[in-house]
């Protein structure tokens, strides 16, 4: 799975709204707190908000805040707010995927993938990140021997 820039930048803006819920906060104060570009950043809120994961308060002491409290915002949901399906084999779901030959069981292998990536960050809340806490099976992927090496 590639995380794009777009997602990336999500979570971060979700996880400072996540540490000052149920308090607005400026699109401006948002890229300022993770140092992102302002202007991607409010075509990035935008997509969250069409997505149901913020809203957008006008005036004085407006800004965007969580629809949801930090607890019921899984990572999953903001990354889908902003890039689509998780897991996508050449523009197409896993499932509507269809081969021949050798390859004729590779959907069950992408079903597969999106399944283990859903298990990861459907599992984790916004919440969960901003404590530090994140649960027993997804801390447990970060220690098996080659889990922090590139490769």
């Amino acid at each position: 799975m590639q995380i794009s820039a777009r997602g990336e930048y999500a979570v971060r803006a979700t996880l400072e709204l996540a540490a000052a819920h149920p308090a607005t906060i400026s699109a401006q104060a948002l890229a300022d707190a993770q140092g992102l570009p302002r202007k991607f950043l409010e075509a990035i809120l935008a997509d969250l908000r069409r997505g149901g994961i913020v809203i957008s308060i006008r005036g004085a002491e407006g800004g965007y805040c969580l629809t949801r409290p930090p607890e019921e915002t899984t990572v999953g949901s903001v990354l889908r707010a902003v890039d689509g399906p998780l897991a996508g084999v050449r523009g197409h779901r896993p499932e509507q995927t269809s081969y021949s030959g050798t390859s004729e069981h590779l959907p069950t292998l992408w079903v597969a993938v999106r399944a283990a990536v859903r298990n990861v960050v459907d599992e984790v809340t916004l919440g969960q990140i901003v404590r530090g806490e994140l649960p027993a099976p997804v801390m447990a992927l970060t220690t098996a021997p080659d889990a922090w090496q590139s490769r």
